[in-house]
């Protein structure tokens, strides 16, 4: 590289960390006020607050990365400019396609970065997150519910025992889940305990019987056991139970089984997950380029910049609202697969041609209007 592109390549990367980690920490601090509750209410320490707020960062990388880049990118191209540092390089026969290659390197590094997030990290941290979720439920049942005491765990589920021995087995238990109105589960008996097998964390029970009501039986079915192991997942969030499509290993998308119940019912939503993890690194391409095209022309000081980095956030935005619009579509057809790739790479396609051929786009833009004037025409 040369001294110039070594001198752009870090002014770009250092203003995309300081834009990620800004950006990052605000977002991050702000998502972590929701969860103080797991130290106030649900008696964790101050590092599994950490953890659990820590895993999310992932996921936010991955919506703050692209952003990140096209401020680095605006900043760059307009201090280069506000300094005249611009004008000169093209005064002295340097090209755009030169210009472009330091920021090309930090593109692909953003899209790296963005894709390994996308495809490994952030399944990954939504499924450490899960982990953790239940282990705290399995904490609280063992040192946060207190004896004798009538706990709602979460809206609907009702937790009891009467007394703990020692050895930390509860005697007396008495479990309802009303949750869902449709199927309402009590269980009660007369010994319980929680263990861990691997990441899964189980309330076993002994001695006692669980009773079934639903709401087109007239007498609620009960069913009697010696004993009776409870995975703690199932008291959870509505999030609990088998892996959702965002927790899933992208391998597992691309293999997923069609006749599994989750995926049948829910086709569309993990077909939409697969290709989202795949487009999200392109968008991050895609907002360099337009933050690169908007402001690589040298300009004097005299003439404002104001109203281009208006339209390269306008133009940004856009194309954000309609990938939206894209992946609500993939959920619904697999037809629309297709389109949600075709339209960003079309929209890099222009604004790496308006960046390098002004002229060629110009020309293009002329011939359709010509085109489309001949169509009323005729």
């Amino acid at each position: 590289m040369t001294i110039f592109e070594r001198y752009v390549f870090r002014t770009s990367l250092a203003g995309f960390l300081t834009g990620l980690g800004l950006l990052t920490g605000v977002v991050w601090l702000a998502l972590s006020l929701r969860q103080v509750d797991l130290m106030s209410t649900k008696g964790q320490t101050f590092w599994v607050f950490l953890t659990v707020t820590g895993l999310t960062i992932p996921s936010l990388v991955m919506v703050i990365a692209p952003i990140a880049l096209f401020i680095a990118v605006l900043f760059t191209l307009n201090k280069l400019n506000g300094d005249s540092e611009l004008v000169v390089m093209s005064a002295s026969g340097l090209s755009p396609a030169q210009v472009l290659r330091p920021f090309a390197l930090l593109f692909l590094l953003v899209t790296l970065l963005v894709g390994a997030t996308s495809l490994w990290a952030m399944p990954a941290s939504f499924r450490e997150i899960t982990v953790q979720f239940t282990r705290i439920r399995a904490d609280m049942l063992t040192r946060v519910v207190n004896e004798g005491q009538f706990v709602y765990l979460d809206a609907g589920f009702v937790f009891h025992y009467r007394e703990r021995l020692q050895n930390g087995d509860m005697r007396g238990l008495f479990i309802q889940d009303r949750r869902d109105l449709q199927h309402i589960s009590t269980y009660i008996a007369e010994a319980g305990r929680t263990i861990e097998t691997g990441a899964q964390n189980y309330l076993v029970l002994e001695r006692g019987s669980i009773q079934r009501q639903s709401p087109d039986a007239s007498d609620p079915a009960i069913i009697v056991f010696e004993r009776y192991a409870i995975d703690l997942a199932q008291f959870g969030s509505d999030d609990a139970g088998p892996l959702r499509a965002r927790e899933r290993t992208t391998s597992d998308l691309l293999t997923r089984d069609p006749n599994e119940p989750m995926v049948r019912s829910l086709a569309g939503r993990f077909r939409q997950e697969l290709h989202e993890r795949f487009l999200n690194p392109i968008y991050g391409l895609v907002y360099g380029m337009i933050a690169f095209a908007a402001l690589c022309q040298p300009k004097t000081t005299r003439q404002g910049r104001g109203l281009t980095i208006a339209g390269a956030i306008t133009a940004a935005l856009a194309m954000r609202i309609a990938g939206f619009g894209t992946s609500a579509m993939i959920v619904r057809s697999e037809a629309a697969v297709p389109i949600a790739y075709a339209m960003p790479a079309l929209v890099f396609l222009l604004a790496l041609m308006h960046a390098l051929r002004p002229d060629l786009l110009t020309q293009l833009v002329a011939r359709l209007t010509s085109l489309a004037d001949k169509e009323r025409a005729t």
